[in-house]
């Protein structure tokens, strides 16, 4: 069998509920495996000290602002795939899997120059703390240098998605993340002759698993064969095409990016409260992602759902899939979440030994763990809204969330309301269940309904595409 038809599903007919978890585990998969090396990664790097840790901490979320561009164009490629292969149309869907890894190829070299040159100044612009300031800077310039080597598994992923077979990335990414694994500690440590490289190591270990992971997931795309299979003629720029990805992945990517940033100023408030507290919240950002890895699945399952419904002409369908990856994802979460509640500061205590980072840590994950919940609802709600195309309620509510609702909470609580970190946590616990409820109001109306990704007669065909 061909590798991009392993284990394709066909999400317009079936059983709702076993369609949706058969697609959503492999992605859950992948986010644990992800998340468990990020665990690892702070684990190593915590034995070098709260300095150390703080690297990534800060890094990453200057980074993800420009990985946020990629990953919002590459769910435009989900959605176009899942929409014409849902309508049998497999030549367009070839023809936007082509596009999308085009244009993120491009954008990945650009980002990644950019970022590499202005990262001194963007760790000033964030407030880093002094005692961190010079190994965040190694860590981010070779996380920067990567993003071209990132790219394209990005693109693999969601093409991958769109047509119902998220077992392929799965496996590729347990393959990555192992060698990640066991990678990390020797380049961060140094063995024999490879010498430690500290905070360095631990970034070009991550560099050289995404780039194989690419690699791997490229040549997937080349040779899929059967009735999907990319080829030197999808890359050619195609004007009708790229303006359809923009038009769906534009709002995502602002939504990201703007969503980034947010937690990039936030990280800026944290800062100002020492490196225990920025320590406490990369501790716990790790544990939180951990958790949301159902959401994560049952999302972009739905928006595969969504998409390939939508195409068929499903719309009660679509409708049915995004309200049971809702009840599926509130009964999932519940046995998850109970831990992180009660043993937070345990939790945290495994990853960094100081009394300082503990004492936050409990009242952090006291406090944030309900919203949890609320996130994860909302991030459902995400995945159907990318499966339709009609993505400008993702863009409004993430960028609302974070600026309109949790910085400037955030800041009034922890400064002038005298809270200190405690006011941080309610910001976000207060910012995460008011957009859960803004969510599901604006989806009930049913406008994404009538806002699939393209125009015509056709939600998926635009005119003159039928006959082509």
């Amino acid at each position: 069998m061909s590798p991009m038809r392993e284990s394709s599903l066909d999400m317009t007919r079936g059983p709702i509920q076993g369609r949706l978890l058969r697609l959503a585990w492999p992605v859950m998969a992948v986010h644990l495996l992800q998340t468990l090396y990020n665990l690892a990664d702070a684990f190593w790097l915590g034995k070098l000290g709260r300095e150390a840790l703080v690297a990534p901490t800060v890094s990453m979320n200057v980074v993800f602002v420009a990985m946020a561009l990629g990953l919002g164009l590459g769910s435009a490629g989900t959605t176009l795939v899942s929409q014409y292969r849902g309508a049998g149309r497999w030549d367009l869907a070839e023809k936007a899997g082509g596009q999308t890894l085009l244009l993120l190829g491009t954008l990945g070299l650009v980002l990644g120059f950019l970022g590499f040159i202005f990262t001194p100044q963007l760790l000033t612009a964030l407030n880093t703390p002094s005692d961190s300031v010079a190994q965040a800077g190694i860590y981010m310039r070779w996380v920067f240098a990567g993003l071209p080597l990132t790219f394209p598994f990005f693109v693999y992923q969601g093409i991958s998605t769109g047509l119902g077979n998220t077992l392929g990335p799965m496996k590729v990414s347990l393959v990555t993340v192992l060698m990640n694994i066991v990678l990390d500690p020797l380049f961060i440590f140094g063995v024999g002759p490879l010498p430690a490289m500290g905070v360095a190591g631990a970034a070009a270990t991550t560099l050289f698993c995404h780039f194989t992971a690419s690699l791997v997931g490229v040549r997937r795309l080349f040779k899929g064969g059967g009735e999907f299979s990319l080829s030197c003629e999808s890359l050619r720029p195609h004007r009708e095409t790229l303006k359809k990805i923009f038009a769906i992945g534009l709002p995502i990517s602002f939504s990201q990016a703007g969503t980034s940033l947010g937690f990039t100023v936030m990280m800026g408030i944290v800062n100002s409260f020492g490196s225990a507290a920025t320590a406490a919240l990369g501790v716990g950002n790790r544990i939180i992602h951990l958790a949301m890895a159902p959401s994560i699945g049952l999302s972009q399952a739905n928006a595969a759902a969504v998409g390939q419904c939508l195409g068929a002409g499903k719309t009660g369908r679509a409708q049915r899939s995004t309200i049971n990856a809702l009840l599926m994802v509130g009964i999932i979460l519940l046995p998850v979440t109970v831990p992180m509640f009660f043993f937070g500061d345990t939790i945290a205590r495994i990853f960094v030994n100081d009394g300082a980072v503990m004492d936050i840590s409990r009242t952090m994950f006291r406090i944030t763990t309900p919203s949890v919940f609320a996130f994860g609802f909302v991030t459902v709600l995400f995945g159907g809204f990318q499966g339709s195309g009609f993505t400008l309620p993702v863009m409004v509510l993430n960028i609302a969330r974070l600026w309109v609702l949790r910085l400037p909470l955030a800041y009034l609580l922890s400064k002038p309301a005298f809270l200190g970190t405690d006011g941080l946590w309610w910001g976000m616990f207060a910012s995460n269940a008011v957009t859960a409820i803004a969510g599901g109001a604006w989806f009930s109306t049913g406008t994404w309904k009538r806002r699939s990704s393209l125009s015509g007669g056709s939600p998926v065909l635009a005119a003159g595409e039928a006959s082509q």
